[in-house]
């Protein structure tokens, strides 16, 4: 049985975007790029890998962001992790051309795949729930009107461990 999360447009847009960057790390693998010196093959080499590492992070944080129960601000963490890796794709996909790589139709691909990615992510935030939170006490994920240093009503429940026992 498929997961909820691996049913969204977005999931399977990442995974096409992650096999996509396989693709393209084989090619420029076994593509001859001659460098003047022995760091620039170095640099290239952490370039693929950076590539890689972002391609795997966008599906795992969408799946860890999918779930029905789970608060706004770790939903909206997960987002700007993802965010940032698909905007890290972009970036590695230029130190890539910049290091040579002469098939820039794959590179072309990927943008193009990445921003039809950036449309579908604006849409799936759209629909966290912003009324299913705990206030963000480092202030960066708190749904608009929330900020860090308000009261949590929470705080005027009494508790009384004995009522558990």
């Amino acid at each position: 049985m498929k997961e909820q999360w691996e049913k969204l447009p977005i999931f399977k847009k990442a995974m096409e975007i992650q096999l996509l960057v396989d693709h393209i790390v084989d090619s420029v693998e076994k593509t001859d790029i001659d460098f003047e010196h022995d760091i620039e093959a170095e640099v290239l080499k952490h370039n693929l890998s950076y590539l890689k590492e972002n391609a795997l992070t966008i599906p795992a944080k969408i799946a860890g962001a999918s779930g029905e129960d789970m608060l706004y601000d770790i939903k909206m963490e997960n987002a700007a992790i993802i965010r940032k890796c698909a905007r890290e794709l972009i970036t590695d996909a230029r130190g890539i051309e910049m290091h040579g790589f002469k098939d820039i139709e794959y590179l072309d691909l990927l943008r193009k795949e990445v921003d039809q990615f950036r449309i579908l992510f604006a849409e799936w935030v759209k629909t966290f729930d912003q009324w299913n939170y705990i206030i963000d006490r480092w202030g960066l994920f708190n749904p608009p009107g929330v900020n860090y240093d308000d009261k949590d009503p929470d705080d005027d429940i009494p508790f009384n461990p004995d009522d558990f026992e």
